[in-house]
């Protein structure tokens, strides 16, 4: 079998890169033939607002010209929906998109309302069009189930093998924020609620993002003697700092399956999450110290009440929850089961 995986990034610490990085080395090890077109090997525009488009007409482009040399695939793989292009343009057999969250919803909040229903529309006339998708939340398979769009459930997977046996921890009360620093990860929402947050719980911001965020919170760093905005590490460092706190937050307005929420879990560290339909269709209280979206008061409660009180029920359960459900063992046979489906 032969793959052709198609992703606006693979590498970084991003869900979608991880989760397209890990997807075609597991492929591999399986004996599958994998390529990947990404914009580590694509031209295009790194700028915002350009970034995703630029690279939907560099990677058409460039499936078109396998087309055209006739360097054929069994299935065309893409990730999130500005590949689409590059899918169909594919000389594969099958056609895949994996949605990591609801495109439209994303638009909407950093674009508008306009913006947002014309991403609907388009969406749902271009999800019609391939041989399967896939999701990584249930939330969001219902979303477009509602549209008439056949999906399937397939969740982030998670390396157990990759997860440090050590911390580091920086402060003796710490929590850490690691990701893309954005208004849909709700990054702003934490810059106002770290100002309530207990001053003797330090909250370390690792990644980046847009440079008003990233000078926002280099302000708040000097400003703040509890708050650490120390940039965008590598994954290793990243998970080492998770394993070290003793919390991880999760502001977010739109997500579709967290990765670093479920590293943090298998490294028995609690998360402070948004009440999000994504997330609440698979961690419910059980498993995640829930808040309200858009209420940095809630969040700033939450992250003392964790970190003074830590919920040992919610750590061990979910712990338990992602050694069982989450493990990219489980995951990529998921995927192979599907290939071998369209390609009968």
């Amino acid at each position: 079998m032969r793959i052709l995986l198609v992703s606006p990034k693979v590498t970084g610490i991003g869900g979608v890169s991880r989760h397209v990085s890990a997807l075609a080395e597991r492929l591999r090890r399986k004996g599958i033939e994998v390529e990947i077109v990404s914009a580590e090997n694509t031209p295009h525009i790194p700028v915002k607002g350009l970034y995703n488009p630029s690279f939907a007409l560099t990677s058409a482009i460039k499936t078109l010209l396998m087309r055209v040399k006739r360097d054929y695939f069994d299935i065309a793989h893409g990730h999130n929906l500005p590949v689409w292009f590059s899918v169909k343009a594919a000389p594969a057999r099958g056609e895949i998109l994996t949605l990591h969250g609801i495109y439209s919803e994303s638009i909407r909040i950093l674009y508008g309302g306009l913006a947002g229903t014309t991403a609907t529309r388009l969406e749902s006339w271009m999800l019609r069009r391939v041989d399967a998708v896939t999701c990584v939340s249930p939330r969001v398979c219902e979303y477009y189930q509602k549209m008439g769009v056949k999906t399937y459930y397939i969740p982030n997977g998670l390396d157990f093998e990759e997860l440090p046996r050590e911390g580091v921890r920086l402060y003796e009360s710490q929590v850490v924020y690691a990701g893309r620093l954005s208004y849909e990860k709700g990054f702003d929402v934490l810059l106002e609620a770290v100002k309530l947050v207990d001053p003797s719980i330090h909250v370390v911001v690792l990644g980046s993002g847009l440079k008003e965020l990233e000078e926002r919170a280099r302000r708040l760093s000097r400003e703040l003697p509890n708050f650490h905005y120390l940039g965008l590490k590598e994954h290793s460092e990243t998970l080492k700092m998770i394993a070290g706190s003793d919390a991880l937050v999760l502001p977010s307005r739109a997500e579709g399956l967290p990765t670093v929420m479920l590293e943090a879990m298998a490294l028995k560290v609690p998360v402070v999450v948004t009440r999000i339909p994504e997330i609440a269709s698979v961690f419910g209280e059980s498993l995640a110290v829930l808040v309200e979206p858009e209420n940095p008061v809630k969040l700033a409660e939450a992250i003392n009440t964790t970190v003074m009180n830590p919920p040992k029920h919610i750590i061990n359960r979910a712990h338990e929850v992602v050694e069982k459900g989450f493990s990219w063992n489980i995951i990529v046979d998921k995927y192979i089961k599907l290939y071998a489906e369209i390609l009968r």
